[in-house]
């Protein structure tokens, strides 16, 4: 009876043991019985055993088995023991072949060792000598999965030093620049974008352009030429500042600015199905912050507030001038609550409280600290790059200006912004 430790497949497959993977598996390939058996008796207490009687079951073992080493009779009913070479080693390319024979001829001995197999030897076998050229072929197998063991720890470990170095270079001050540039500039192009397509599209639906389509394409334009000019200006704003040249702060108007973000967010993919408002204040002010950063940490927001859910939901943009210093909401952080720049706020009246608030799925507990870190982001891969709400806490502090996020799983989220505030002349 054949040990528990030898798997004769030819015979009885559902009787095979289990491969241990504390030894080496040897396959043997034979379609004599005779010869098969001789050597699973030479072999039985070395390895773990795989024995078939033609190539179709060889292939089969090898697909669903790893195996260090395999004796493969060159002339075999069928398939060739050569044909079965160049099949194994497709399946498993470090396998090491050993090519048994009783008809040697130079032309089998080339085509084998062409085709990658490791010896060569002669029936009938010699028992010593083959178990020596098995060993060997045990023994190169070990070290070629040893070599590639390492080289795959080597490669790994190249890329990440090679990830860390990236992350070290992309976080110093002119890769933060150059990372905050392309984020930047990405919202204007993609509205720029959504125009292009809809004046294609109707032009495409007519031969000539007038009256109304005339009127559309021309408006179209202008708004076309608005997003240019604003890549522009975020171009010149990080261009100067990479030349450590503080751009002039200058004061904008609200109102201006909550009306061209109604009018980027409304034609921004991420509008789609959602209910979306944004509310001019009854009396306009103006605030001391560049209008690009303005636009950028509002964008940022309202776009990130529009893509918290798939399923349709409510984003809200509205202010409200507070005519004291703010005495709520910038004490302390709590599990909803987060709190930034509460140290350099120019916290005096009048201070403009502008919210963007979301019905959404809210922000766990557990993230609401990690959120403005860069390049920290939920999203899937290529999704989001984890720079808006970094550049947000950036923007906000250069201005002075503060945040309260208070968020609640089931809730919503609600981003609160605090800036200094005149009221227009």
């Amino acid at each position: 009876m054949p040990s528990p430790l030898i798997s004769d497949f030819t015979s009885n497959p559902a009787a095979a043991a289990p491969v241990k993977k504390t030894r080496g598996t040897l396959l043997i390939v034979d379609d004599e019985e005779g010869p098969r058996q001789s050597l699973r008796v030479v072999f039985k207490e070395d390895y773990n055993l795989l024995l078939a009687s033609d190539g179709p079951r060889a292939i089969e073992l090898a697909r669903e088995n790893k195996i260090n080493a395999a004796i493969l009779d060159i002339r075999m009913s069928g398939m060739s023991g050569t044909e079965l070479l160049e099949k194994l080693k497709a399946i498993q390319p470090t396998i090491e072949v050993i090519m048994l024979t009783a008809y040697e001829t130079i032309d089998t001995v080339r085509q084998a060792l062409r085709l990658g197999a490791c010896d060569y030897l002669n029936k009938p076998f010699d028992i010593a000598t083959i178990r020596k050229a098995v060993t060997a072929a045990m023994a190169r197998h070990s070290l070629a999965d040893e070599i590639k063991s390492n080289n795959e720890k080597l490669a790994a470990l190249q890329a990440e030093l090679h990830n860390q170095k990236l992350q070290e270079e992309i976080t110093r001050s002119r890769g933060d620049i150059y990372a905050s540039i392309i984020h930047d500039i990405n919202g204007p192009l993609t509205i720029i974008s959504g125009f292009i397509q809809i004046i294609n599209q109707r032009m495409g639906a007519s031969q000539r352009l007038e009256g109304e389509d005339l009127e559309m394409v021309k408006d179209r334009l202008k708004r076309i030429t608005r997003q240019v000019t604003n890549c522009i200006e975020i171009s010149r704003r990080y261009l100067s500042f990479m030349r450590q040249n503080s751009a002039a702060t200058s004061r904008v108007r609200l109102n201006q600015i909550l009306d061209d973000l109604r009018e980027l967010l409304n034609v921004h993919p991420s509008k789609g199905g959602n209910q979306l408002s944004v509310a001019l204040l009854p009396e306009d002010v103006e605030l001391q912050i560049n209008g690009t950063d303005l636009i950028q940490i509002l964008l940022n927001l309202s776009i990130n507030a529009l893509q918290c859910s798939s399923e349709p939901h409510v984003v809200q943009v509205q202010g409200v001038v507070l005519t004291e210093a703010v005495t709520v909401s910038l004490t302390e952080d709590g599990p909803c609550d987060r709190v930034l720049n509460r140290e350099t706020f120019n916290n005096t009246g009048p201070v403009l409280q502008l919210s963007v608030r979301d019905n959404g799925p809210g922000i766990p507990e557990e993230l609401l600290s990690k959120i403005f870190e860069p390049y920290f982001t939920t999203k899937a891969a290529g999704k989001g790059t984890g720079l808006g709400l970094s550049i947000v806490h950036r923007l906000l502090k250069e201005a002075k200006g503060a945040m309260h996020l208070y968020s609640k799983p089931g809730e919503g989220t609600v981003f609160t912004l605090y800036l200094p505030a005149w009221k227009s002349a």
